[in-house]
């Protein structure tokens, strides 16, 4: 599991920033906890958000494109689980791909949340429920801001 040398995800201070949440709706004992998480990540730091939800990973680029364009950053957050085919292959690599060219194009921060595991369980200790290892909507969303906030900066 992941993990290993990442720093502590320390609320910033966005107020005045706002940031999109994309989240899809597969897997919602996942989703639904990165949300909240993601949620209250933006709370904490004084951004306004809101949340969209879409009907699986695929489909997160194209609503994370339109919000980067209108939000001063975005978050896209989901679960993808390793099946018997190569469909977990390309499903993660066209989501990691297209959020990544979204944020290059878009100049808009893009907190990538969007889980990949090997089973549900990997998912859940990742989801930030209480006694999980990790807790990556609420990291994916202050790393998002904290980028917004260098961005705004570098563009004084």
């Amino acid at each position: 599991m992941s993990g290993t040398g990442r720093p502590e995800a320390e609320i910033v201070d966005a107020g005045g920033l706002t940031v999109g949440i994309v989240a899809a709706r597969w897997h919602s004992a996942v989703t639904d906890q990165l949300v909240a998480r993601a949620v209250q990540a933006a709370q904490d730091s004084g951004a306004a958000c809101d949340v969209v939800r879409v009907a699986g990973a695929l489909e997160i680029p194209v609503v994370t494109q339109a919000l980067a364009r209108r939000r001063d950053a975005v978050v896209a957050l989901g679960a993808v689980i390793r099946g018997d085919t190569a469909h977990f292959d390309y499903v993660c690599d066209s989501v990691t791909a297209g959020l990544t060219r979204i944020a290059l194009d878009e100049e808009t921060p893009v907190g990538n949340g969007v889980l990949t595991c090997d089973t549900l369980d990997q998912a859940l200790e990742r989801s930030g429920h209480p006694g999980s290892k990790e807790d990556k909507g609420y990291e994916a969303t202050v790393a998002a801001l904290e980028t917004a906030l260098v961005l705004r900066d570098l563009r004084k």
